[in-house]
Parts: C-alpha cells; structure tokens; sequence
C-alpha cells in the first residue's frame, strides 16, 4: 500500500498522469520513498507488487529472485503500457509461471519483452524489448490473477522456440501448459485448476503462420504430456525414453494387491511395479521428508520398487540413472 499522504487508490505502483490527476504535487511524486522504475512511471519502494506468491498446485516451486523480479517490474510497466501492448515471450512466461531455463533470466536489470499487433509499432521504452506480432501468430489474455495483459499460454510458448535451445526445456514448458491437475484421490470431487492451454491450442500455435523456430516446436509438440508436473519430471521421462527405455505412465495412482489405494506417483512402469520419484529441494522440509518416508514405505509393502533421482542424478549423471531403470526393468523382468 502506498504511504497515508498518497491516495489508496493508486495503490503501490502507479503512473504520474493519474497521480497528478488524484492531486499528488510534482514535489511528492520525487520524494525518495517512491521508486522510479519506468518513464512517468512510481512505485513506492519496499512494497509488496506480486500477487499470489505462494507456491500453489500448477508451480512446482517458489519463484526465483530473477522470477519476483521480473512480476514486479511487469507490474510497474503496466501502469504506463499502452493499451494495445502485452507482454510477451521470456517475460509472459515467467509472469504465467512456467519452468523458464534460469540461464534465459540473468539479471535484474533485463529488459522486458514487450509486444504489439502490427501493424502498430514496436514499443520503444528504456527497460524494455519490443516486438511487432502478426495478428495470427499470437492470441492476447489478460492474466486471470494479476490481470495484467500478456499473449495467451500457447502463444507464449511459440515465441519461445528460438530462445530456449534445449528441446527438454521446450517441452518442459508446453508440458506446464498443458498439465491436467487431478484432485486428490480421497477427495475426487474437489475443484482444481483448469490447464491454463489445451493441446489442441498448442497445435493452432505450431501451425498459424510462418514464425522463428517452427521446426522446433513441430519436434516438441509430439512429445508433450498432459501428467507432468515440473520441469525435472518432464527431463527424467525424456531422458528414460531416449536412453532406450519404454514411456513411463505419468500421475499413476497405485492399488495394493487388496484394491486398496496406496499412493500416486510421479512415473511409474505399473507391469514392473515400479516407479520413478524426482525428489527436489522442496523434498527436504521436515514434513516432506516425513511423507515420503511414510509414502515410499507405503509402496514398498504393495510390492513396488522406488527408484529416487536427485538433481545431480538427472542433470549430471543421466546415463546412470538410465542404468539403474534399465537394471530395474531387468530384474523385475525375471
């Protein structure tokens, strides 16, 4: 919230013309308690500017400081973006959330990708990237949180063919788009959150017109799935398939010998009785690490193998961890 001299309703972040409007003299508006991020643009400094900033079903993990970073100066550009502009590759992907590779978002001081339809003009605007889309390669949205103006979630993952170079990474993306959140098996009908593309939404990016990157989206597009729920998930399911081994199933529940439900996992070989869980840093938290004690026991009682990849495993030692499946697999096989 903006300071008790500063009217309310401009709120934390907000644009010269309409505070002048509300009646804040030219001498408030240069104090140092008000930052100034953008041409004609104020925001008081320490205040909160992101919304919904905890972690919730879709996001796998907290945001970044390069990810808060790039919110908060969205939401600082918006309140002097043109009417017809919207925010636009890296940048809405970031704002929609997605496994953006941390290599794209080096600093704080990056420009924001901001777009137009053309024919208007590029915006041009220190802090900022412009671009000029044609009308059929991008649908706009306004973000149904934030409410900020940015290309819709399969549009935004089309722009992004030429910047994220690892196909993994590509797919990870349309993989977060796409992701059909199921409720939790004892409470099958509670609401959960819509996937924010649909693949047949994907399908109308790939193919709307000429653009940059095609043919890396053609590649991905197949390879999309609807189960997987973070970026390490997609990477561990591709690298099993491309080190020789079948697909797993993705968001298996799993029954005991009795029907009785036992747990839902990450990947899973059910033929084998096998399953494949990434544990990331958010597996570390006490009560995490109690769950999936209690969970893991809970699978191998049923007669499952759980095979656990770590970062380093996955990222650093893929042939090994495809070893170990492969070994898995083989045993189980007997």
């Amino acid at each position: 919230m903006p300071p008790d001299d500063l009217p309310p309703t401009l709120g934390a972040a907000f644009d010269v013309v309409a505070a002048r409007r509300a009646g804040v003299t030219p001498s408030r508006l240069r104090r140092r308690d008000l930052e100034r991020p953008f041409y004609a643009a104020r925001s008081v400094i320490g205040a909160s500017l992101i919304v919904d900033d905890e972690v919730d079903a879709r996001r796998a993990y907290p945001r970044s400081d390069e990810e808060k970073s790039i919110h908060r100066r969205a939401m600082q550009f918006a309140t002097v973006m043109p009417d017809d502009a919207f925010f636009a590759g890296v940048t809405a992907a970031v704002l929609w959330d997605a496994p953006v590779p941390k290599k794209l978002l080096t600093g704080a001081d990056d420009p924001l990708d901001v777009g137009v339809l053309w024919p208007h003009r590029a915006p041009r605007h220190s802090g900022i990237r412009g671009h000029a889309f044609r009308p059929p390669l991008v649908y706009t949205v306004a973000h149904p949180v934030s409410g900020l103006r940015l290309a819709s979630p399969a549009s935004t993952w089309a722009m992004l063919a030429t910047a994220v170079t690892h196909p993994y990474d590509l797919i990870a993306v349309a993989d977060y788009f796409v992701r059909v959140i199921r409720p939790p098996y004892s409470r099958p009908n509670e609401p959960v959150a819509p996937p924010l593309a649909t693949l047949k939404q994907l399908t109308a990016a790939v193919s709307a017109g000429r653009r940059q990157g095609v043919r890396f989206l053609r590649d991905a597009f197949p390879r999309v799935r609807t189960g997987s729920a973070s970026r390490p998930e997609t990477w561990t399911r591709l690298t099993l398939i491309d080190g020789g081994l079948p697909e797993p199933a993705l968001d298996h529940d799993v029954f005991d010998h009795a029907g009785r439900f036992v747990a839902r996992v990450d990947q899973a070989y059910p033929q084998w009785k096998i399953t494949i869980e990434y544990e990331g840093a958010h597996h570390n938290t006490d009560e995490q690490w109690e769950s999936d004690i209690e969970r893991y026991a809970r699978l191998e009682a049923a007669g499952w193998l759980v095979i656990r990849v770590s970062r380093t495993l996955l990222f650093q030692h893929p042939d090994l961890l495809v070893a170990r499946v492969r070994d898995a697999i083989a045993r189980r096989s007997r």
